[in-house]
C-alpha cells in the first residue's frame, strides 16, 4: 500500500500536487523514472488558437527530461518549440478492480502527468536523441538499421520537456468496499491487465532468410 503523501517528497508545485486521493500521490525521481520507462506513449495537451488540442505520440526519458519527436512542419511540434505552454500524460492500466458495489469500480494504474514547456533539441544532440528512441524501442536495433540521411534529419524535430513539475500517481490492491457492503453475495476483486508483445509478424517483402533478430525474442518473451 502507498505511503501518506506527507511521508514522500513534497510536490513541485501547487498544480502539480495530487488533490484527489493524495495517498496515491508520488513526488520522487526514482517512481517517476520507473513508470515513464515502463510506457511508449504519451498525450500531449496544448493550446494552439484558442483551441485545446491534445495529441498522442511516442515519447522516451533522457535523465530527467521527457523527449518526443516529430515532422518540423506538424503543428504540435511548431506550437511546442515556440514555447506553448504543455501538459503530458502517461497512463499504464495494471487491472480493472471489480466491488460490490457500482461506485468502488476503479481500475489499478500508474500515471505520471508533467507541467512546463518543451525546447528544442539542437542539431549537435539530435542525431544522439534519435538513436536513444530507437533504442528505447528495440536495444539493438540502431546497430543494424540504416540511420537518418541528410534530409530525414532536417525533416525531423526532436523536443524535451524538463520534468521538474511532474507527478506520479499510482492505485494498487483490491476493491475498497464499504463496511454495509461487504455481505452481498458476488465476486469481488482485481482483474489484472498484463500488455506485452507477441509473436513477430516480418514484412511480407522481409528478404527470405533473414533471421529475427536476439533482442525482439527477448522482447517477446518479456
Amino acid at each position: 500500500m502507498s505511503k501518506p503523501a506527507s511521508a514522500k517528497s513534497a510536490a513541485p508545485s501547487a498544480r502539480s500536487r495530487v488533490k484527489r486521493v493524495p495517498d496515491r500521490g508520488h513526488y520522487d525521481r526514482e517512481t517517476l523514472h520507473a513508470v515513464l520507462d515502463a510506457g511508449y506513449v504519451c498525450h500531449v495537451a496544448f493550446s494552439q488558437d484558442d483551441q485545446p488540442v491534445v495529441i498522442p505520440t511516442a515519447y522516451w526519458r533522457e535523465g530527467d527530461h521527457l523527449y518526443i519527436h516529430g515532422s518540423t512542419k506538424s503543428r504540435m511540434a511548431m506550437a511546442l518549440a515556440k514555447g506553448a505552454p504543455a501538459c503530458v500524460a502517461v497512463t499504464l492500466l495494471d487491472g480493472l478492480v471489480l466491488a460490490r458495489s457500482a461506485f468502488h469500480h476503479s481500475m489499478n494504474y500508474r500515471s505520471v502527468v508533467a507541467f512546463g514547456r518543451f525546447e528544442q533539441v539542437p542539431d549537435d544532440h539530435k542525431m544522439a536523441a534519435l538513436e536513444a528512441f530507437t533504442e528505447r524501442l528495440a536495444p539493438g536495433r540502431w546497430a543494424e538499421i540504416r540511420g537518418p540521411n541528410k534530409q530525414e534529419f532536417k525533416a525531423t524535430m526532436v523536443l524535451r520537456l524538463p520534468l521538474t513539475e511532474a507527478t506520479a500517481k499510482i492505485r494498487r490492491g483490491p476493491p475498497k468496499d464499504d463496511v454495509e457492503d461487504m455481505a452481498i453475495p458476488v465476486w469481488a476483486g482485481v482483474l489484472p491487465f498484463a500488455p506485452g508483445f507477441a509473436a513477430p509478424e516480418a514484412d511480407p517483402l522481409q528478404k527470405p532468410g533473414t533471421a529475427l533478430p536476439g533482442y525482439l525474442k527477448a522482447l517477446t518473451r518479456r
